[in-house]
């Protein structure tokens, strides 16, 4: 029987294990070894925002499963990362994720929480109640725009 995920604050000597989770999942949408590459840097795990701010792991099976940051903006959150393990995709450890995030904007009196999505994403937030409100630019892929999405919090 599998082990229900557990969500928890990630620790500063995961950053390196994280990171490989979040590159790990970016290419399982088959995206090539110079792409990733090229997300590398912005994509990687900062001990320092581990310390600082709203970074959190599920836990599955005693190993991360996924991960999330959350940065708090003035009037609203932004989903920075959220990415699962392709082992354990489709096992509703995003949800789990979305709704961690959802309570941090709450908790921090926001009524609004957005992402730049990867389009294999999309359909993801979409399901989550967020809404595409138009395009943003890759921060790590010059020209590349990205689907952005919104949703509104009760």
């Amino acid at each position: 029987m599998l082990e229900e995920p557990h969500i928890r604050r990630a620790r500063v000597d995961e950053a390196g294990l994280l990171t490989d989770l979040v590159l790990r999942a970016k290419a399982h949408w088959g995206y090539d070894d110079a792409f990733i590459e090229a997300c590398r840097e912005e994509l990687t795990v900062q001990p320092r925002r581990i310390e600082t701010g709203e970074l959190w792991v599920v836990e599955a099976e005693g190993r991360p499963t996924g991960v999330l940051e959350v940065l708090l903006e003035d009037r609203h959150a932004e989903v920075f990362l959220c990415f699962v393990d392709p082992s354990a995709m489709g096992r509703g450890i995003g949800r789990v994720l979305w709704t961690k995030a959802e309570e941090i904007a709450r908790r921090a009196g926001l009524d609004v929480i957005g992402v730049d999505s990867d389009p294999y994403a999309e359909g993801f937030y979409r399901t989550m109640g967020a809404v595409r409100v138009g395009e943003a630019p890759s921060g790590s892929i010059p020209g590349r725009m990205l689907p952005r999405l919104v949703k509104q919090l009760d």
